[in-house]
């Protein structure tokens, strides 16, 4: 997508959530191509990001409450304290993403991967991890994952 039609619709997007839905338009971004995007600070806030292809992009203190990210392809993302509460990110796919800090209170991560994530520091609390992957995650120092979900199995790691 180019710089200058995002932009627009960012604009746009920031008009909606201003004037409460009645200005504006809400960011339909599903299915774009966004791979290595610089987001970092965006407002995204319930932004429609269905499927889209995120790979790489800096989404770092990003405010994507309940935004739809389902299905969206954010491997090695940088999500640094982004504000994910209440968003929808099912089935997506976050290998080696950077969620530390990030909120993720009461967010839907049903079937997530997030194998090699960084979560350290993420509130993940009222959150739904059904058939979430977190393989290899890491939630504080020492501490990782190290077999998926499915097993609930969590061990310490040795550093």
């Amino acid at each position: 997508m180019r710089t200058e039609d995002l932009n627009r619709i960012l604009e746009a997007h920031t008009v909606w959530l201003q004037s409460n839905d009645s200005e504006g338009k809400r960011a339909d971004l599903a299915g774009a191509d966004l791979a290595g995007a610089d987001l970092t600070g965006a407002t995204l806030t319930a932004a429609d990001l269905f499927d889209a292809d995120l790979r790489g992009a800096n989404l770092a203190v990003a405010d994507l409450a309940w935004a739809n990210l389902g299905e969206a392809d954010l491997r090695g993302a940088d999500l640094r304290w982004a504000k994910l509460a209440g968003a929808s990110l099912r089935w997506a796919d976050l290998r080696g993403a950077d969620l530390s800090g990030a909120s993720l209170r009461g967010a839907d991560l049903t079937g997530i991967n997030l194998a090699e994530a960084n979560l350290i520091e993420a509130k993940l609390a009222g959150a739904d991890l059904t058939r979430a992957d977190l393989t290899g995650a890491k939630f504080a120092d020492g501490w990782e994952i190290v077999r998926s979900a499915r097993t609930r199995k969590i061990e310490e790691a040795k550093s």
